[in-house]
């Protein structure tokens, strides 16, 4: 799933259609009902990014700051 691609809008339709799938109901289940155990999720995520992105003159930047949403009809909208 690419939340970082240049989607315009990231909804379970658009990453779904994305992925190549013929519908959302599989990414809804994956964002909103699977069970998730957060410390193999960080595992493979480490996994790949050190697969992948390996450099030994990379730096990683973490930034907190947030995205001002748009709209005021999406469930939801706020400061993410």
């Amino acid at each position: 799933m690419r939340l970082l691609s240049d989607l315009p809008r990231k909804n379970c339709w658009s990453l779904a259609e994305w992925a190549g799938q013929a519908g959302p109901h599989g990414m809804q289940h994956l964002l909103g009902r699977a069970k998730w155990d957060a410390d193999t999720v960080r595992d493979d995520v480490r996994e790949y990014v050190l697969e992948h992105l390996h450099d030994d003159d990379a730096v990683l930047v973490v930034d907190e700051t947030g995205d001002v949403k748009k709209g005021t009809h999406t469930v939801g909208v706020q400061r993410q």
